[in-house]
C-alpha cells in the first residue's frame, strides 16, 4: 500500500452507511477524531478527512461507497482544490482491504473491529507511510475509545458484535467475526455516560444481540440493571434471532415498564425449504409460536422483520408461502429486499438464480403488502394516548418530531424541547407517520 504524503486534516466528515451498528461505529469514530483536536463539519466536501464508514451485506452499498469516492474527487477538482484524505472503514474494509486500495487509491483502510486506531493511521497517511488495519484483535476496542460526549435524546449502545450463525446469505461472519459480548459492567459504564450526556433512551445493538451475555447474564438481566438508572426512560434493542428469544428476555416485555413495546425479529422467509437453503435454523410455525408467546406477554407489541425475496431456487409457490406469513403476523414496520450473492458466501454458489426482473415482482409484491399492514398499524393507533420522546425539530415552524413506544415517528406541536418526554392523544395517521396533540407538559 503507498499513498502520498498529506497535510494532516484539521476538519473531517464521517458519512455512514447500512445499520444502526455502522451509525454507532460513526458516532464513535467521530468521538475519536474529535478527541485528537479536529473539528467535525456537516459539509463532506469542506472537509480535510472524510470517512465512509461501508456496509458489505448488499453489492449495491458496495458500490455506493466507490461512487462516493468518486464524486468527492471530482468535487474537488471542479473546486480546483486538493481532494481531501479519505478513510474507508466498516466491513467492505474488512472484505476488501488492499482490493479498495488499488482499485480507489484511498489513504486510510480500516475495518470494523480496529477503528480504534484510527487516529494513528490518519497520521501515518498524512506523513506518507501506508494505512491499512483489517486485524481482529482480541482485545475489546471499546477500551480504547474515548468517554461518551453530548449525545442526542436516542442513542445508540454497542452490547455484541459479530455472528455465529453463519446465515448461507450472509458475509457478518467474515466481517464481524464470532459472536463477542461485551462485559456487563462496560455496558452499564457507558449508559451512564450517554444519560449524563442527554440520553433518554438507549438501543441496546447487536448483530444478534438477544445473544449477549457475560458471567451467566443474558440481555434480560442487562435490561433490568439499565431500567434502575436514574435518567434513562426508554429502552430499546435490535437486532434479534429467534433462536436466542429466551423466556426471560419475553417476560422483561411484561415486566420492565421502560422496555419499549418493540421487537424486530427477522425471519427472512415463509417457505421452510428457503429457511433450511439459508441456514436459519427456525421454522416459520417455530417462529410464529415465538410470536404468539411474545403477544401473550405484551398484545400491544409492534412487530418488525427483514425480508429477502428471490433467494436463489425459491419458486413462485415458496414467495407466496412469505406473502401468506406476512399476511398472518401483520408487522408495523419491516425491511424487504432483492437477494444480493455476496462474494464468499455459500449462497453465492448456488444454482437456479432467480431473474432479476422477477425478483423485482415479487418485491413489489411484498412491498406492497407490508406497507398495508404499517400504515394498517399507524391507522389503529389513532386515539391512543402515549409518551413521544421528542428528538428533533420538524420541518414546519413550531413542529416537532418524536417517537411513539412503537417506534412510530409523530409529528406535534407545542413549546417543548429535545428529550421531552410529551403525553399526546395520536390524533392522525399517515402511512409513514402519525400526528399527536399533546394532552400534558411533559410524561417524565
Amino acid at each position: 500500500m503507498s499513498v502520498t504524503a498529506k497535510t494532516p486534516p484539521q476538519t473531517f466528515h464521517v458519512k455512514s452507511f447500512g445499520c444502526q451498528m455502522n451509525v454507532y461505529d460513526g458516532e464513535r469514530m467521530a468521538e475519536l477524531m474529535a478527541a485528537e483536536g479536529l473539528v467535525s463539519t456537516a459539509d463532506a466536501d469542506a472537509a480535510d478527512l472524510v470517512v465512509l464508514n461501508t456496509c458489505h451485506i448488499r453489492e449495491k452499498a458496495t458500490e455506493k461507497v466507490y461512487s462516493d469516492i468518486g464524486r468527492l474527487r471530482k468535487r474537488a477538482r471542479e473546486r480546483g482544490s486538493d481532494a481531501p484524505m479519505i478513510a474507508v472503514a466498516g466491513c467492505v474494509a474488512q472484505a476488501e482491504g488492499e482490493e479498495i486500495v488499488r482499485r480507489a487509491k484511498v489513504d486510510v483502510v480500516v475495518g470494523p473491529q480496529s477503528y480504534h486506531n484510527l487516529p494513528g493511521l490518519v497520521a501515518r497517511a498524512a506523513s506518507g507511510e501506508a494505512a491499512l488495519d483489517t486485524d481482529m484483535p482480541l482485545a475489546s476496542k471499546f477500551a480504547h475509545l474515548p468517554a461518551r460526549r453530548r449525545v442526542g435524546a436516542s442513542a445508540f449502545l454497542t452490547v455484541q458484535e459479530g455472528c455465529d450463525k453463519f446465515c448461507t446469505y450472509c458475509v457478518v461472519p467474515y466481517t464481524r467475526g464470532a459472536e463477542v459480548s461485551r462485559p456487563y459492567a462496560a455496558i452499564l459504564d457507558e449508559a451512564r455516560a450517554l444519560v449524563d450526556a442527554g440520553a433518554r433512551e438507549i438501543t441496546l445493538l447487536g448483530q444478534n444481540v438477544n445473544a449477549w451475555s457475560d458471567d451467566g447474564r443474558g440481555l434480560h438481566d442487562l435490561i433490568l440493571a439499565l431500567d434502575r438508572l436514574p435518567g434513562l426512560a426508554r429502552i430499546r434493542y435490535t437486532t434479534s434471532h429467534p433462536n436466542d428469544m429466551a423466556q426471560g428476555l419475553i417476560e422483561a416485555h411484561r415486566d420492565v415498564e421502560s422496555l419499549m413495546p418493540f421487537l424486530h425479529l427477522p425471519v427472512q422467509a415463509g417457505s421452510d425449504r428457503v429457511l433450511r437453503a439459508m441456514n436459519r435454523a427456525h421454522t416459520v410455525d417455530g417462529y410464529l409460536h415465538l410470536l404468539d408467546r411474545v403477544r401473550a406477554v405484551r398484545p400491544d407489541i409492534a412487530l418488525s422483520g427483514d425480508f429477502i425475496v428471490g433467494f436463489p431456487g425459491e419458486t413462485e409457490a415458496e414467495f407466496a408461502e412469505t406473502l401468506r406469513l406476512v399476511d398472518r403476523v401483520g408487522y408495523a414496520q419491516a425491511f424487504s429486499f432483492k437477494y444480493s450473492p455476496r462474494p464468499g458466501t455459500p449462497a453465492a454458489d448456488l444454482a437456479a438464480a432467480v431473474p432479476a426482473e422477477v425478483m423485482d415482482e415479487r418485491l413489489q409484491r411484498l412491498q406492497a403488502a407490508l406497507n398495508r399492514d404499517q400504515a394498517a398499524f399507524n391507522a389503529a393507533s389513532v386515539g391512543r394516548r402515549c409518551a413521544v420522546l421528542i428528538e428533533r425539530r420538524g420541518k414546519l415552524p413550531g413542529q416537532w418530531l418524536g417517537k411513539s413506544p412503537w417506534l412510530q415517528s409523530v409529528h406535534l406541536v407545542g413549546d417543548h424541547k429535545i428529550g421531552d418526554l410529551v403525553e399526546v392523544t395520536l390524533a392522525a395517521a399517515g402511512p409513514n407517520s402519525l400526528t399527536g396533540v399533546a394532552t400534558l407538559r411533559d410524561a417524565a
